[in-house]
């Protein structure tokens, strides 16, 4: 069952990899033409949503180093390999969007008290481009994000892009018939406000993981429970849940049943905690304490004839 488990998450790697691949071909185009158009027309919001632009071709080239790192063999020294690097990278990706929306912001202020001479039209028609290249980078990458943190960061970084593409766009249509230059900077707060919440999100999911936090879809007191409810069981310790990546949950504990079928008990386990908790990756340790049977205080188990169950990883 491990070795269906690595193949399956081999592939789900190698798919990723494509996407991003591909999605990083088109951006890194489109990045070159914005800033040919952008020094053609002077236009500073083109050249602005550029540098945005480096960002969102940076942060796929992480995500994509961080699949082909994280495929990596584990060695003496890391025995869980390099998974944890799609985590970094999507703390990384995270931090710098963070940083980008700042500066949109701050950029923004600038601007209403020096608005730019901006060639309308010019910058319409290349922001028009670069929603079309973000849309179908979007598609590309939006289903691998909700299995995968570093995705999830590099479409963040396309969306955010693809938001100010609009943003350029409905601003150009603005200027050009209005000639207010100001709407420009009023479009780019907009994008700013839009972008930090959500930068956030994904930058606490991050930290909580590196953390060996308890991840968020784990309701850690109903599990309590439900091991709690198995037959035999009178009282668990050593409750441990983990992610090392963001699909990938680990969980130890130790259960007190001095009375029951180990085995039966060992199953009901394996199966409550895969199927009703998501989670793959289970060490249990069944304890018979005879001293916490007969209502005395318990620790830690004093016998060294406990037995210790291990259930490798367990594939749905």
């Amino acid at each position: 069952m491990s070795h269906d488990h690595d193949h399956s998450h081999a592939a789900v790697a190698e798919g990723n990899a494509k996407k991003l691949t591909f999605a990083l071909i088109l951006t890194s185009i489109f990045l070159v033409i914005e800033v040919i158009a952008g020094f053609m027309t002077q236009s500073l919001a083109l050249l602005s949503d550029a540098a945005h632009m480096f960002t969102d071709a940076a942060a796929l080239a992480i995500a994509l180093a961080a699949i082909k790192i994280g495929k990596l063999p584990a060695d003496n020294k890391r025995t869980f390999g390099y998974q944890r690097f799609e985590i970094l990278a999507a703390l990384f990706n995270a931090s710098m969007l963070f940083m980008v929306a700042i500066y949109i912001l701050f950029e923004a202020y600038q601007r209403f008290s020096h608005p730019p001479e901006i060639q309308s039209m010019g910058m319409m028609i290349v922001a028009v481009i670069g929603l079309a290249i973000n849309l179908i980078s979007m598609r590309i990458l939006f289903s691998s994000s909700k299995d995968s943190l570093n995705v999830k960061g590099a479409y963040l970084e396309v969306l955010s892009d693809a938001l100010g593409s609009i943003g350029v766009i409905i601003g150009a249509a603005v200027i050009y018939f209005t000639g207010w230059m100001w709407v420009d900077s009023v479009i780019a707060v907009l994008i700013g406000f839009w972008v930090l919440p959500r930068t956030w999100i994904l930058l606490k999911q991050s930290v909580n993981i590196l953390l060996e936090g308890v991840p968020e879809e784990i309701d850690i007191e109903q599990l309590r429970k439900d091991l709690l409810s198995l037959k035999g069981v009178e009282s668990i310790h050593q409750l441990k849940v983990w992610a090392i990546t963001s699909k990938n949950v680990h969980l130890t504990v130790h259960l007190l049943a001095p009375c029951a079928d180990r085995n039966a008990l060992y199953r009901d386990a394996l199966e409550l905690l895969s199927h009703e908790h998501g989670i793959t990756e289970i060490t249990l340790q069944i304890e018979d304490d005879v001293c916490a049977a007969h209502g005395h205080q318990y620790d830690e188990p004093a016998a060294m004839h406990d037995e210790q169950q291990h259930a490798e990883p367990h594939q749905h």
